[in-house]
Order: structure tokens, then sequence, then C-alpha cells
């Protein structure tokens, strides 16, 4: 049976609120990690990671930038603030917008739009001023046109005036170091709504270390939505529209994939599906000698040829790229019995039930997803983006 035909209810399970992890911890190589091979499982913590890889593996890290993607707009002092939780650019790439100066068009959440009833929104900065117009009505936000004073980029004046924006199930407001802990310490790419959250229990110590012992260290860019976080609120897996991402890498990254020959670890959810998506765009390639749209829709994995080569895609790929960086993006959906091409190991958190980040665990472990998930609860793991982490070797 395809895995879209699933039914949601077979991944779910009772995640208590006290297992939510609402801070992380001090020290980020801590946090508690569980080992998952060929049905075995142990605990570390995380600093141990680096006794857990295969020799030579090349690490595939997202290094993507969280925004301060939440602005608030008080009406007048004391009020209840409108947020404005900027989700995409329109017209532009994610990079393309954050580097834009002066005024620029988001895709938005509104949150208590009705009192947002005309005109414009402000807030004084400490030597700016930013505005935002609501445009028109789009889906469930608005476009928004947001304009500025100052020479300043959309992603300085976002830094200046936003918030961190936290998951919805932390259900706090955000703090100060928040800055700081969510977000990745190699993180460089401005653009996300949230973060990668596997890569936020590594060091600086631990990243040399890596280097260290002879594993290859690779970064891409995939932009990381809101969407992550929405749950699969249909009964059939394949009735759930899976969100857009979109991928930024170089034709160095795909050449460095190509040489290496040996073991492959992707470090969280983004990387997996950077990755996988990537091999399937070369597959799309060369299934298609004709002008395609080079993108990847949720279900084209299923549909085309299974018995392209890693190597044979990925040459493709480049050949395509003719030295140029590849932007592109990806709505791939990745569930139980999906074969991954490029890709042997997957660090990842413990994630929501019934979601599409559960789905891709289940896929990396044949199905067997509950029996790393019912170790960690009952050995008290802390769940979602501030909590801990798992390693799983497919």
């Amino acid at each position: 049976m395809h895995f879209s035909d699933l039914k949601i209810d077979d991944f779910d399970y009772v995640l208590p609120d006290e297992r939510i992890a609402k801070y992380p911890l001090a020290s980020r190589d801590q946090s508690k990690l569980l080992n998952y091979n060929n049905g075995e499982i142990a605990q570390y913590t995380f600093d141990k990671i680096t006794d857990l890889l295969k020799p030579e593996t090349q690490i595939v890290m997202n290094n993507t930038k969280v925004v301060q993607a939440r602005l608030l707009f008080y009406k007048s002092e004391g009020t209840t603030p409108i947020e404005i939780f900027c989700l995409e650019p329109v017209g532009l790439e994610v990079q393309q917008a954050m580097a834009i100066k002066n005024e620029i068009v988001f895709y938005c959440l509104v949150g208590r739009a009705k009192k947002w009833k005309s005109g414009f929104l402000e807030i004084a900065l400490n030597t700016h001023q930013l505005k935002a117009e609501r445009l028109e009505r789009r889906g469930q936000g608005y476009e928004i046109k947001f304009s500025w004073t100052g020479d300043l980029t959309f992603a300085e004046i976002l830094e200046e005036a936003g918030h961190t924006p936290l998951p919805p199930y932390l259900n706090r407001k955000d703090e100060e170091s928040d800055k700081v802990r969510y977000q990745t310490v190699y993180a460089k790419n401005n653009g996300s709504v949230a973060a990668p959250t596997a890569g936020l229990h590594f060091t600086d110590e631990i990243l040399g270390q890596l280097i260290k012992n002879n594993h290859e260290i690779l970064n891409a860019t995939l932009h990381v939505g809101a969407g992550t976080f929405k749950p699969v609120s249909s009964e059939i897996v394949s009735d759930h529209e899976m969100h857009f991402e979109e991928i930024h890498i170089s034709s160095d990254f795909i050449s460095r994939l190509l040489a290496h020959k040996g073991s492959r670890t992707a470090v969280g959810t983004t990387s997996v599906r950077t990755l996988e998506s990537l091999y399937w765009l070369g597959v799309k390639l060369i299934n298609n000698s004709g002008d395609i749209n080079l993108e990847l829709g949720q279900w084209d994995a299923y549909d085309l040829p299974q018995d392209i080569s890693a190597e044979e895609s990925l040459t493709r790929l480049l050949n395509h790229m003719q030295g140029k960086d590849l932007f592109t993006k990806t709505q791939l959906m990745i569930g139980p019995g999906y074969s991954f091409r490029m890709i042997d190991t997957i660090v990842t958190n413990f994630h929501q039930p019934k979601s599409t980040l559960l789905l891709l665990v289940a896929a990396a472990t044949k199905g067997k997803w509950n029996q790393l998930y019912d170790y960690a609860l009952a050995n008290n793991f802390r769940f979602l983006s501030y909590g801990d982490s798992s390693i799983i070797h497919i």
C-alpha cells in the first residue's frame, strides 16, 4: 500500500505537555541522544555523537538563519498589539528579499486583523521607522507592504524590530536569549521562520572534533517555513498538502556529494529533504529532455523512474547548473516505504504527533518509529524544538 493511503491516526501518540521542552538546556551538547541502529536502542549525551558515526562520514547541515519574523504593532500605548508574522516574500526568492532596502511585499499571517481597519501601522525604531500597509487577502493571510527609512536591508530591519518566531506549542513569549538559542551556531543565510532544530545541539567544539575525526561537513540552505509545524489534519495522508520550502545550493556542493563514496549523515529533516530533493530533481531532468519546471512536487518522487543511481542523477543536475547556484523549491513528502537515495543516517529531534516530520521518521525506521518514541517517553527525554535528539541509522 502506498503510504499516501495510510491513516494519520496510525502516527499518533500521547505527548504530555510537561514533556515538551519550553527552554533549551544550559549547554547545547548535554541534551540526551538516542541511538537507533537496526532495532537496537542506546542512550548517550549529544557530545558523544562523534563516536556514533561511521568513519569518514559526510555530514550535511542546513545553514539557514532564523529571522526575527514576528512584528508587533501597537495602535496606542498599553493596548494589545497587532502581530504580523512574515512568512514569505511576494515575487522574490527568500535571500533576495532579505537583502532588499526601502520597501518589500511579504505574505503574512496577521493576529487581531479585525482591529486593523485601514491605513498604516508603524514601529518607531532607534533611528528608523517601519510602516506596514495591508494589501490584499490571500488564503489565511494577507499581502503586506513594508516600507522603512534608512539604508537598512529587510533582514536588518527584522533584526532590530522583530521577535523570535518560537513554535506555537511552546506557549510562551520569546525572550532575549531565544535570539541566540533558537539558532544553530553555524547559521549563515537569513530566511527561515523556524529553526532546523536538530542542529541546535551542535557546538563549535563538536564541529571541530568532527573535522578532527576526518568527517567532512557540508552546508546546504533550505529555508524553513511555518508549514513545518502544520499537523496533518486530514484523515488520510494523501489529503494533506505539503508545504513548499526554498533550497539554495552551489555547484561545488553537488560536486562534493559526487566525490564522496562513504557514509552520509543528514542533520535534521530539512537536510534530509534537501538531499533527497536534489536526487529527484536530477531524475526529473533525465526523465524529461525538454524545458521543465525544476521544482519538486509533493508526489513527484513516487511517479518518476526508480532505477536511476545517485551518481547519474547528481551528474545530470550538476551539468544543468553549469557552475551556477541552484535556487529551487521542494514539496517532497517522505513517509513509510520511501527508499532513501542519498543518506544512511539521520540526526533529528522528537516530533509532534500526526506530523509530516514523524512520517519521515517512520520511513527511516521502517515503520518502527513507536519503538523510539516509547523509549524516549519512558526515559524522560525532552520533546520538540528545544528538546533532545536521536540518531537513526537507516
